[in-house]
């Protein structure tokens, strides 16, 4: 596959402070001053120049820390912060490692740190790439996200990664990006409630236990009476028992996992393009329209603005194309397309195209695949670590964990107004193209 490389980028250079600049004093060519005032002037020149060589040697090697290392604040799924110092030329895989050991999380595969970038556009840090080169303009602040939904939870081998994965899934559908009926909204409320209250005792728990427990959007007493309901027939339920169920309920939603972008249809009408593990889905006015499965998608690129498919030859025209708002989310929205396929249908990631003079965008999925990931997890011996539960309340839900502050509670993706940002080009590549393996694990 031949793919096109962007310009290439200069290093950003790192520049030392200068040493301040001080002067030797000059001796007089007269001998008309009294040797005990000579010496004396040369015993404090000499203690002038010391003070200040050894001002100057102490200087840059402190400043050298500051210039060289970033400090970076990663906001993980439980609302707390993880700040960490990193070298301005580490690779994001450095500060995923870092926050993946303080996590104690093995099963790693399925998360990825995100930033929002000048623009508010939410990115994913590429682990392959230098962080100083990717987050430009903005402090480094990041997120801990699920990046990829697995399609059977149950499949994950530790509770933890079960448990980090509903904590994800529980700001999906506060936030709005997972819509629940009203009967699904109760059911999954329940089991949050058992897994993090445990049983109902009507001793300890008060009329409204759970009015200060975050489930929906939009949120109403009737739905809070429901959900204390059900929770009293799940006495006995274990935390681990109760976010299996959870998450059993949830994988069965229309929305589950799938990542949403604006963009309009060959007749500039607005339209969603959902990308999931099973291929690209196609929303209009909050309903799915169209479905391209992984299978029937033979060929993914971008070019500026522009963002194609080339599907196999049936009842749809081989290449269709779609436009969105600029060639940055043109490139998202591919490279996404490029990391899901690769993890959910690829026996091990592709290698980049090593040709230098090939046009086109190098990007390549560079982590594990699913299979490759299931097969590192089986390998786990360790005890059932232990950790904490949080707790749900509206209070650390107000906001949405990816970065973005929420305007309104029930805000959703389906149908909302694109964002607008600068159209104004960098000089990289404005184009990429990638062709699809179409057979499972190939």
């Amino acid at each position: 596959m031949t793919t096109e490389p962007r310009d290439a980028q200069p290093l950003e250079a790192e520049s030392l402070p200068e040493a301040a600049a001080h002067s030797t004093p000059k001796q007089g060519r007269e001998g008309g001053a009294s040797q005990s005032l000579a010496q004396s002037s040369l015993a404090e020149d000499s203690s002038s120049h010391l003070s200040s060589n050894s001002h100057i040697a102490r200087s840059p090697a402190r400043n050298v820390l500051s210039f060289r290392t970033m400090q970076t604040r990663v906001t993980l799924l439980d609302g707390t912060l993880f700040t960490c110092i990193v070298e301005k030329r580490a690779r994001g895989l450095y500060l995923f490692e870092k926050v993946c050991e303080h996590l104690n999380l093995l099963e790693k595969d399925y998360f990825g740190l995100s930033f929002r970038d000048a623009d508010n556009n939410k990115n994913w840090l590429d682990p392959a790439k230098e962080i100083k080169k990717q987050v430009r303009g903005v402090p480094w602040n990041f997120a801990f996200n699920v990046k990829f939904y697995p399609p059977n939870p149950v499949q994950l081998s530790e509770d933890i990664t079960r448990y980090f994965l509903c904590l994800q899934l529980r700001q999906d559908i506060v936030s709005g990006r997972l819509p629940c009926s009203f009967s699904t909204h109760t059911i999954l409320g329940s089991y949050t409630v058992q897994s993090e209250l445990g049983d109902y005792d009507p001793d300890e728990c008060g009329p409204d236990y759970v009015s200060e427990l975050c489930f929906a959007p939009n949120q109403t007493k009737e739905m809070e009476a429901k959900i204390m309901e059900l929770h009293r027939t799940l006495r006995g339920i274990s935390p681990v028992e109760a976010e299996m169920h959870f998450l059993e309920n949830v994988k069965k939603l229309s929305m589950y996992g799938v990542d949403l972008h604006h963009a309009k249809d060959s007749e500039g009408v607005a339209i969603m393009l959902g990308v999931c593990n099973s291929g690209l889905l196609v929303y209009r006015d909050r309903l799915r329209i169209n479905r391209f499965s992984w299978p029937k998608i033979l060929k993914i690129s971008y070019k500026r603005n522009n963002f194609y498919i080339k599907i196999r030859p049936g009842e749809f025209e081989s290449i269709i194309g779609f436009k969105l708002l600029n060639h940055r989310a043109a490139k998202r929205l591919w490279k996404v397309c490029v990391e899901h396929h690769s993890f959910f249908r690829l026996l091990s990631p592709e290698e980049p195209p090593k040709k230098f003079l090939s046009l086109g965008s190098k990007f390549r999925y560079s982590g594990r695949t699913q299979i490759q990931s299931r097969r590192a997890s089986a390998q786990i011996s360790r005890p059932a670590p232990n950790f904490p539960r949080c707790i749900s309340k509206r209070n650390m839900l107000s906001r949405s964990l990816d970065g973005a502050s929420r305007t309104t509670a029930s805000s959703s993706l389906i149908g909302s107004p694109a964002i607008t940002v600068s159209p104004k080009a960098n000089g990289r590549a404005h184009s990429g193209s990638f062709n699809l393996c179409n057979s499972e694990f190939c």
